[in-house]
C-alpha cells in the first residue's frame, strides 16, 4: 500500500472544539492503528493455532492456561475478560480442559453459584511445554525492536485499553 498520508492522524483541537476528520483515504491503511492491529492479532492468533496443534491445544485453551498460569483463581467472567473469550466459548473451553485435566472448577463455599478456576499441575505442564514456542514468536515478532521501544509500545497499549475498557480488570 502506498504511503499517503503525511498530515496529522489525531487532529484535537486544544480549546475542544472539533476538527475536521481526515477521510480513511487521506489517512491510509497503513496508519490507521486499528488495521494494523487486527492484521498483527490475526497473524499471531494463525500462527498460534499452527503450532498449537502438536500440543492438542486450541487459541482458547493456549490463551486459559497462560492467564490461568499467573493467575491463583478466577471466575469465569474474569476469565473471559483476560483471556479475550466469548462467555459461551468460554464455557465450552473450560469443559474440554477440565476433561483433559488441565484446570479445575470449584463452587465458592460463600456462593455456590460461583466458580472459582484453577490451573492443575498438569495444565502447568502442558503451558510450560507449549511457553517456549509462544516466546520464540513474542521474539520473532520483536525483531529488530529493543527493551526501551518494547517498554514504550507496552506502556502505549496500556492507555489504549484504559480508553477503550468496558471492564474494571
Amino acid at each position: 500500500m502506498a504511503e499517503r498520508f503525511s498530515g496529522v492522524v489525531l487532529r484535537r483541537n486544544p480549546d475542544g472544539e472539533p476538527l475536521p476528520s481526515p477521510t480513511m483515504g487521506e489517512i491510509g491503511l497503513n496508519h490507521f492503528a486499528p488495521y494494523l492491529m487486527n492484521r498483527i492479532i490475526a497473524r499471531w492468533n494463525s500462527n498460534m493455532a499452527e503450532e498449537l496443534r502438536e500440543y492438542d491445544l486450541t487459541t482458547a485453551k493456549m490463551r486459559t492456561l497462560a492467564v490461568l498460569s499467573v493467575s491463583a483463581s478466577l471466575t469465569i467472567n474474569e476469565l473471559s475478560v483476560f483471556a479475550v473469550i466469548e462467555q459461551s466459548t468460554m464455557s465450552r473451553t473450560l469443559d474440554s480442559l477440565e476433561k483433559q485435566g488441565l484446570i479445575r472448577r470449584t463452587p465458592r463455599a460463600e456462593d455456590m453459584r460461583i466458580r472459582d478456576v484453577t490451573i492443575t499441575e498438569e495444565g502447568r505442564t502442558a503451558f510450560a511445554d507449549f511457553w517456549p514456542t509462544m516466546y520464540d514468536s513474542l521474539l520473532h515478532m520483536f525483531d529488530g525492536i529493543d527493551e526501551e521501544e518494547y517498554r514504550a509500545f507496552t506502556g502505549t497499549l496500556h492507555k489504549i485499553l484504559l480508553n477503550i475498557r468496558k471492564h474494571e480488570i
